[in-house]
């Protein structure tokens, strides 16, 4: 189908993006093959009249975990259990083949949300990458998928026996390296630190688990492979020991100091910022968040971590990535556009730059933007509509009006929303 998006107006998704009226979009064969004047005759296209709304790229969200749903656990007692969830997602065929169906119906979310490309960094098993397969064969409908499948941790590090396999010695690293690279990934992810999920007690979320030797060798190993690195950590000392032993994109992140920032610029490496996780954290009431009063402090914490690094790194001309973390408590599949808020609110950076950042930015992060976060001629035509302009107001991005992925059009998608979660986070907007 060839379409031409007429009488909207134009965001896209550069670093000085303003709104641009006057111009269709011309989309033939999965890509943008123009931009004309409005007006222009252009036979063979169907019109696709957005009525005055504001089309934009699709969004990139860089830190995913789609096998995770968002839930939180019912009370500060009942914390969810995720190495028991794993067993049982992996426990024989039929509920693994059930679990792989739940992966893509969550990449399926995402894609009607207004997310058309993410990039996951610890999954079950294959299921990541087998579900982008499926989705750039034409079997799923779904986002382009950047699929990190299974983590690298330690014994009793973060998600160690779920999301993440352990490794006890610098040649276990090598070996999981390996095996993870025969699941056909496009990364691999090493959990580096602690988290607030699986801290006891107050002031640990970013404690060094993974010693700087193993991280060395597996990302060694990555590196000769082909594969980036991207490091969950949540201190100073654990962005140090990554950037040191080779990491490439370091996950949620902590204060920096000169050195760390001079490492960042010495390795080309990204920094890639989350909000949603810390905020029910560090935010909420602790009978809203049910979480026990030592995590609420580690959230603080991390959120001031997370903050102040990303801060640093706009400043310094470091490369800051957007991500949301779904999966984590209070985090749901459709719910990206408040990252963006929050983004916006916490790091006080400007909408255009947040918008900018989770598009366009986003795909440099990735080495996409050849193909895809921002509107320009031959690129794929991964585009959104919404009705009022994200640039005043990104909560704008919370209803979106089309999905277009690699071309095909989705008029009014729809998500299963959970209310109780919804009403909770727009009080902390």
């Amino acid at each position: 189908m060839k379409h031409v998006l007429r009488n909207g107006i134009i965001l896209d998704g550069t670093r000085d993006m303003q709104p641009v009226e006057g111009k269709a979009i011309l989309v033939a064969d999965g890509r943008i093959m123009d931009i004309v004047p409005e007006g222009q005759p252009v036979g063979g296209y169907e019109p696709v009249d957005l009525e005055g709304a504001y089309v934009l790229p699709g969004l990139i969200d860089i830190h995913v975990h789609l096998a995770l749903s968002g839930k939180p656990p019912k009370s500060s007692d009942k914390a969810v259990d995720y190495t028991k969830l794993y067993q049982l997602l992996t426990g024989n065929p039929a509920v693994r083949a059930a679990a792989k169906e739940m992966v893509a119906g969550y990449a399926r979310t995402m894609l009607m949300s207004g997310v058309t490309t993410i990039r996951t960094v610890g999954g079950v098993l294959d299921f990541d990458a087998v579900v982008r397969d499926e989705i750039e064969s034409g079997k799923r409908v779904g986002p382009r998928i950047v699929a990190g499948n299974m983590g690298i941790s330690v014994p009793g590090g973060h998600f160690a026996g779920s999301i993440a396999t352990e490794a006890s010695s610098p040649e276990e690293a090598v070996e999981h390296v390996r095996q993870i690279a025969a699941t056909n990934p496009d990364l691999i992810k090493l959990m580096i630190t602690g988290g607030v999920m699986d801290s006891s007690d107050e002031g640990e979320p970013g404690v060094l688990r993974m010693p700087p030797q193993i991280v060395k060798a597996a990302c060694d190993e990555a590196h000769r492979l082909g594969f980036v690195v991207a490091a969950h950590v949540e201190s100073t000392e654990g962005v140090r020991v990554a950037l040191q032993n080779g990491v490439d994109t370091i996950e949620h992140g902590a204060r920096l100091d000169e050195e760390l920032v001079s490492l960042f610029k010495e390795r080309g490496a990204a920094y890639v910022c989350t909000c949603s996780p810390f905020v029910p954290y560090a935010e909420f009431e602790l009978e809203e968040s049910h979480a026990a009063p030592f995590a609420k402090a580690n959230g603080r914490i991390v959120k001031d971590g997370v903050v102040s690094g990303a801060k640093t790194c706009l400043a310094e001309g470091i490369p800051v990535g957007i991500g949301n973390d779904v999966g984590c408590p209070f985090v749901t599949h459709y719910n990206f556009w408040r990252e963006l808020c929050f983004f916006h609110k916490y790091v006080e950076a400007p909408t255009q730059q947040t918008l900018h950042l989770a598009t366009l930015g986003n795909a440099q992060i990735l080495g996409l933007d050849d193909y895809v976060g921002s509107i320009e001629r031959g690129k794929s035509a991964d585009l959104i509509v919404v009705r009022d302009n994200p640039l005043d107001n990104l909560a704008a991005l919370r209803d979106v009006q089309m999905v277009m992925t690699r071309g095909k059009l989705i008029r009014d998608p729809r998500v299963k929303r959970m209310r109780e979660i919804d009403q909770l986070l727009d009080r902390y907007m």
